[in-house]
């Protein structure tokens, strides 16, 4: 392993790059550093020389040529055990450059804060890819360094080896650094294939290019012979299964997180108390509740007492001894909320069945937005917009002859909350706070319904005067005759057919309000 002898440093993030250099310096490693870095490690202190004093170039052209140039790069490419290669460095005076620690132009920043064309074409990095590329490339003799996150390691690692890097830590970091000019080139592609002839931003760009990084393999896919793994996106934002906190149980499964990801993204609909209970990308519990958590929780068992049973939950507060006490009882595969306390902790940790039971901590404060809902199809991606589109009950149309109550209000509200987390065709009964009845993805909405009402029956759950959701219009007034024969008293849907005069006079025969939204959830 060689000795890491001359550094050259070129960072547009500084965060932490002062106390790396100085403890390089300390070490005897001569730095190279341009512009703005430079003159802050002079600033404080650092001894540092300027990339001119090896180039024998001025950096010009705003900066933009400063490190474009074979003393550069040849002193970084050179293939130190090649005799030709170190004849050609004596030759034209190349010194050898053994550590490159290089990020990249805020570009992603830059367009973040909506600046003009130019100014974000400005913010393209050329220097520093190519600089990292180079590293990457000849990484058997430079380590290349994109991560301030790095530092410590690097610095630690350099005391206790006499000043060299070991070969695992170079490939390391030279994976690094290319997955760090992909993400950098992809986001500068995004960004230019997403303007049109005027430069404007357009939704979809002719090209998108993705990078996903894996969080963690798994022990098989949806089911045992698939092979499978979880990764992380970026650009996303808001409360996510990818950064939730585990602290019991197995390892998350498959089919485990896309059902955690069904009752984070139910439960976020609340802002009541609330508990979900998921069974296979399903709600078959939503509870709200105005006094406690365990309130909320035996309403959700109540839905389906049956389906509960291996499902996953998630509340939208914090789990408590008292709730904890209510789910030590029930076999499940994970629970979800934003904290748990000592209390509950100790509960669900009191026994070795329940040790198995994944807990989840997940930050449910963080405010939702940015990136898009992907499917893959073969052959291809479908990408769209997640779907967050919200209505307002009270403003929404009213087609019957009798409006709905306050109560019937709060009902069809939440109904339609529900409604769009379960797989099309889809009918959810529900009263204001608690759902009594689910019929999921079947291939006709009379069936759904009939489902429903099977359901609520099943587990003694009354319909009458219950608030009923179609996740789509009703193509045919029979579903709405059976929904009103069981007891339904409202209906929100969200129009658009043919048959719609006459599913509103099947509404006004049975007294029913119904409430159009113009705006359908269908969920495949």
């Amino acid at each position: 392993m060689a000795r890491i002898e001359r550094a050259l440093i070129s960072v547009s993030e500084k965060k932490g790059i002062v106390e790396f250099s100085r403890a390089l310096t300390q070490m005897g490693v001569e730095i190279v550093s341009t512009g703005g870095t430079a003159a802050l490690l002079r600033e404080n202190k650092i001894p540092v020389k300027d990339v001119s004093e090896l180039t024998g170039f001025p950096e010009m052209m705003d900066g933009r040529v400063k490190t474009l140039h074979p003393k550069i790069h040849g002193g970084i490419l050179a293939l130190r055990e090649n005799p030709e290669h170190v004849a050609k460095m004596k030759e034209h005076g190349i010194v050898p450059i053994d550590l490159v620690v290089v990020n990249l132009y805020p570009f992603q920043a830059t367009v973040a804060r909506g600046a003009g064309f130019d100014e974000v074409v400005e913010n393209i990095d050329i220097g520093g890819p190519s600089m990292v590329r180079a590293a990457a490339k000849n990484h058997k003799y430079v380590g290349v360094v994109v991560d301030p996150g790095d530092y410590d390691g690097i610095l630690d690692e350099l005391k206790t080896k006499d000043r060299s890097l070991s070969p695992a830590t170079h490939f390391r970091l030279f994976c690094k650094a290319f997955q760090h000019t992909a993400h950098y080139d992809g986001t500068i592609s995004n960004y230019f294939s997403s303007l049109d002839q005027d430069q404007k931003p357009q939704r979809w760009g002719q090209i998108v290019n993705i990078q996903v990084s894996k969080i963690q393999d798994m022990r098989y896919g949806e089911n045992p012979h698939q092979s499978a793994a979880f990764y992380g996106t970026t650009g996303d934002s808001g409360p996510s299964i990818a950064q939730a906190k585990q602290f019991q149980g197995k390892e998350l499964s498959f089919n485990n997180i896309l059902d955690a990801d069904a009752a984070l993204s139910t439960v976020l609909e609340f802002s009541d108390i609330a508990t979900v209970a998921i069974k296979h990308n399903n709600p078959c519990g939503v509870a709200l509740s105005k006094t406690s958590v365990a309130d909320s929780f035996r309403k959700a068992k109540a839905c389906d007492p049956v389906s509960i049973f291996g499902g996953v939950l998630a509340f939208n507060r914090p789990v408590d001894e008292e709730t904890a006490k209510e789910l030590k009882d029930i076999f499940l595969e994970i629970v979800i909320a934003p904290s748990f306390t000592p209390e509950a902790k100790a509960v669900l940790s009191s026994a070795k069945r329940l040790l198995n039971i994944r807990l989840l901590e997940v930050d449910m404060g963080q405010s939702q937005g940015g990136g898009y809902d992907l499917r893959r199809v073969r052959g291809g991606m479908l990408l769209q917009d997640w779907d967050t589109g919200k209505v307002d009950v009270r403003a929404c149309k009213v087609v019957t002859k009798r409006k709905p109550t306050d109560a019937e209000y709060q009902a069809l509200d939440f109904a339609w909350r529900v409604c769009r987390h379960v797989k099309s065709n889809t009918i959810v009964f529900a009263s204001p706070d608690q759902v009594l009845g689910v019929g999921a993805g079947q291939m006709s909405r009379i069936d759904s319904t009939k489902i429903a009402v099977l359901r609520a029956a099943t587990h003694g759950l009354d319909l009458k005067g219950s608030a009923v959701a179609s996740d789509a219009f009703y193509p045919f007034r029979d579903g709405l005759d059976e929904a009103a024969n069981a007891g339904a008293k409202s209906v929100i849907q969200p129009g658009g057919s043919i048959k719609d005069e006459e599913v509103i006079a099947a509404a006004d025969e049975h007294d029913m309000a119904m409430i159009f939204t113009g705006m359908r959830h269908f969920r495949h």
